[in-house]
């Protein structure tokens, strides 16, 4: 079988057209990808832990973005191959959405091994006590093993790398293997006016196959991209708390995300399912940029950073201070002991106000 690589394409077949507008696009999403990204790799370096993320959210990120990006290679690797007929500026400009899909995939699985990089050593190992002998006492063995969690986030890395090497494998077996013929010389070449009429020639690619494995990879990310923010979201939501989110890159990427939509669907050989990836993440990352902000606004009424902790020294003499009047209310109490049945009973036919369904963040 020829190798399809080997059916070079002719320069007739590889059109090239500058787009003032769609060139800009591109070097500004490409630019807005990496500074978007960067808030939150410095949020995890900085404070030295990636508690917060979710290993389920990191590993469906992970393998969404490497599916598109394989998705817009597959659909696009005429144009890759067109490169050789073009300067390298035209060359660059002509693979924009690959340069976007790539810096995508890129950056997010930078995250996936920050997390497990700076993942917190406190909840890597737990303590198992078992009794060696059950009827004895005496026979106590201590073991240390990996907890749930890091076991969780190994799984997570270890799926990732292996969901690549798999895909990128078959992608460049498919591309590299193909059979297809070129038309004969002499090519032709469309006129400088066309008739309405399309060409009468068809396109040698992709072939069926490359358009079935293209779609399975579009749909595939774009599966997990819809699944993907479930684990993350539950998981901020229970934490009541940013954790190692970074709010600034979900500020520039949830916008930016109509841009990349955008960038993408007017390059040439994609289609629907090279960009749905992208809109579905876009909405579901605004939830979560959202569900953060009312977290946020939280934390600065408990007087408390992105993970918990207090912030000032006068949070903890707050709480001293709290407990000087129950100290004082006790005292009180004991000093009236025949009112406190009275204060009770009232206390208990009037419970305190139930929170509105917006005050969600108080306590």
């Amino acid at each position: 079988m020829n190798m399809g690589y080997k059916n070079e394409y002719p320069p007739e077949f590889c059109p090239y057209q500058h787009d003032t507008f769609a060139a800009f696009l591109t070097g500004g999403l490409c630019i807005g990808l990496v500074l978007s990204y960067l808030p939150q790799h410095y949020k995890i370096i900085s404070s030295k832990t990636s508690q917060g993320l979710n290993p389920i959210f990191l590993l469906l990120g992970s393998t969404s973005a490497a599916s598109g990006m394989l998705n817009v290679i597959t659909l696009q690797w005429v144009i890759i191959q067109c490169c050789k007929y073009l300067s390298p500026g035209n060359c660059v400009e002509s693979l924009g959405a690959v340069w976007i899909v790539g810096l995508q995939w890129f950056f997010f699985t930078t995250v996936l091994v920050l997390y497990l990089v700076y993942f917190p050593p406190h909840l890597k190992y737990v303590n198992i006590t078992s009794h060696t002998v059950p009827w004895s006492h005496d026979m106590v063995t201590t073991e240390h093993v990996p907890s749930t969690e890091w076991r969780l986030a190994t799984f997570a890395g270890f799926t990732t790398l292996i969901h690549f090497l798999f895909i990128t494998f078959t992608t460049f077996f498919l591309i590299l293997t193909e059979d297809y013929t070129l038309p004969q010389k002499p090519y032709p070449i469309p006129s400088p006016n066309p008739p309405p009429s399309p060409p009468s020639y068809p396109t040698p690619y992709p072939s069926h196959r490359i358009a079935l494995w293209a779609t399975f990879l579009g749909v595939l990310s774009a599966a997990l991209a819809v699944i993907q923010y479930a684990p993350q979201l539950w998981t901020t939501w229970k934490a009541k708390t940013v954790g190692a989110l970074s709010i600034p890159m979900m500020c520039i990427q949830t916008p930016g995300a109509v841009l990349m939509v955008t960038s993408i669907a007017i390059r040439p050989g994609t289609n629907w399912t090279s960009w749905i990836t992208y809109a579905t993440a876009g909405v579901m990352q605004g939830s979560l940029l959202v569900m953060c902000i009312c977290w946020k606004v939280r934390q600065r009424r408990l007087d408390i950073d992105d993970f918990g902790r207090p912030i000032h020294s006068g949070h903890a003499g707050s709480t001293h201070a709290t407990a000087a009047p129950s100290t004082s209310a006790a005292a009180a109490s004991t000093s009236h002991s025949e009112t406190t049945p009275l204060l009770s009973n009232n206390s208990a036919t009037n419970p305190a106000p139930k929170k509105k369904a917006w005050e969600f963040w108080k306590n």
